[in-house]
């Protein structure tokens, strides 16, 4: 399989990622695709050949065989890497659709565009996103169940007993370099616990963003509706002004005449 061409395809997805995904993809293509390449396919490259168990009978290795390693670990990685990578195409066939419609628009309404950035994680590319990080964690997490369930656990067994037709009787099998089978079968499942960790962790982290989003557009809008609402309001006449008013008791019995006479005389006093 090409991994070179699917690093090639999903390297755009960086620019749409958080840095949680960046870690991740890292870890995808360092300590598990170049791991697999590299060194797996090799230690598990001799396992049926020098798979033995001590008996003639033929066809009783075969057998044996497929009952203890009903799939191998290489080909099981290999369909574990494809489907935990390609949630991360949803993403990128969704930015690539928003720049299509995006130039549409613009060639419809003279160079004004429907997106300012297709690659913002805002709407429904938001929920693509999250998606794919829960597609890509319930992937790795479902193939870690696999392999536990298949080989009763992550140890390679240097001893197998198998009873299984045309075989004699119980019969002892081995497997070649066991111990070195162990600790890559170890790496890889630590490496895909890791994997799972970092999308739970972005997973966190969109929601926790989106939430903040909200409180503050919420905030902003009640201080707005706050300032609206005092900007139509009268302002209130100043304290001061309203005892001076207040404290001047008019007598209802007075006339005009004895109030301008009052009023007159309540000047020349001020005068002097």
């Amino acid at each position: 399989m090409n991994w070179s061409a699917l690093q090639s395809l999903l390297s755009g997805v960086n620019k749409y990622s958080t840095v949680f995904g960046r870690i991740w993809l890292s870890m995808v293509f360092i300590f598990r695709v170049m791991v697999f390449v590299v060194a797996a396919q090799r230690v598990w490259g001799d396992d049926s050949k020098d798979f033995v168990c001590n008996t003639v009978q033929p066809g009783c290795e075969n057998v044996c065989y497929d009952h203890i390693f009903p799939i191998s670990h290489i080909r099981l990685w290999a369909l574990q890497l494809i489907f935990v990578t390609c949630p991360s195409l949803m993403v990128v066939g969704h930015v690539k659709y928003r720049e299509k419609k995006d130039m549409q628009y613009t060639a419809l309404h003279k160079g004004s565009h429907m997106y300012a950035n297709p690659g913002k994680k805002r709407g429904g590319l938001w929920w693509t996103y999250l998606v794919s990080l829960i597609f890509k964690a319930s992937f790795d997490a479902g193939f870690l169940y696999i392999l536990y369930y298949i080989y009763d656990g992550y140890d390679m067994r240097r001893l197998s007993k198998c009873s299984l037709e045309p075989c004699p009787n119980t019969v002892d099998c081995y497997i070649s370099r066991p111990t070195e089978k162990k600790i890559f079968t170890i790496f890889m499942v630590v490496s895909s616990a890791v994997c799972i960790f970092m999308c739970i962790c972005e997973m966190i982290y969109l929601i926790c963003k989106r939430i903040q989003k909200l409180i503050r557009k919420k905030t902003d809008a009640d201080r707005r509706m706050f300032a609206e609402k005092h900007e139509m309001t009268p302002l209130a006449a100043p304290r001061s002004e309203f005892r001076s008013k207040t404290s001047v008791r008019v007598d209802p019995t007075a006339s005009i005449h004895n109030l301008s006479n009052a009023k007159a005389e309540e000047g020349l006093s001020k005068k002097k």
